[in-house]
Order: C-alpha cells, then sequence, then structure tokens
C-alpha cells in the first residue's frame, strides 16, 4: 500500500472520530494555494482544522512532531480564507490528528488546539 493511499485511510479513521464527538466533517482535503487541509469540521460554534499524520511507527519520533512551523503557516492562511470566503463567524482551533500502526491495531491520538495561529 503506497503512502498516498495510507494516507486517505488515517484521514476517512480521523473523521469518523471527529464524527463520532458530534462534529459535521464540512470538507476533506480543502485546498487554497499551495496548502491543503485535511479535515475541517464544525461543532457548534467550534471550527475543527485537522491535520492528519499518519505513521507505521514511531522510530523517528511521533507523527504529531513532524508538523512544522512552515506547514502550520500554511495551515492558519488556508483556514482563514475558508473562514472569509464562507462568511463563518466561529471559533477556529487546530487539531492533529495522530495515527500509529497498521490496521487492525493501530492507535489515534486526537491533539486539540495542538497549535496557535500567532507564530
Amino acid at each position: 500500500m503506497n503512502t498516498t493511499i495510507r494516507g486517505r485511510i488515517g484521514e476517512g479513521v480521523a473523521a469518523e472520530s471527529f464524527q463520532k464527538q458530534g462534529f459535521i466533517i464540512l470538507k476533506r482535503n480543502y485546498r487554497f494555494g499551495r496548502a491543503e487541509v485535511d479535515i475541517i469540521a464544525q461543532k457548534g460554534n467550534i471550527l475543527a482544522i485537522v491535520e492528519v499524520k499518519r505513521r507505521s511507527n514511531t522510530y523517528f519520533g511521533d507523527p504529531q512532531s513532524f508538523v512544522y512551523k512552515k506547514q502550520q503557516r500554511s495551515l492558519i492562511t488556508a483556514a482563514n480564507h475558508y473562514v472569509n470566503s464562507n462568511h463563518l463567524d466561529v471559533n477556529v482551533r487546530f487539531d492533529v490528528v495522530s495515527i500509529v500502526g497498521e490496521q487492525p491495531k493501530i492507535d489515534i491520538q486526537i491533539i486539540e488546539n495542538a497549535f496557535y495561529p500567532f507564530l
């Protein structure tokens, strides 16, 4: 299985996790310029901008540690565009979903407010 397919499966698992928490998935793979947001989900007045990181193991570190400042800036820019273009009045948070392992044994961790938009 290539990394693109593995990543898309991971995004599906993450989306299901958010739906179980009562979020509505508004967009998957939202693109603005060169930035891509894996999942945009809303629950009440909370808009979650979600980056999914999947690894088969933690040999090189936890998946969430691979969301670097440059990617954070891209996510912030894309989120700002999405909120403004849809005229939303919401509280935005940036979450990272860390997925480690392979089916059927995977570990999923949702890190809420993984970073803040004032870098």
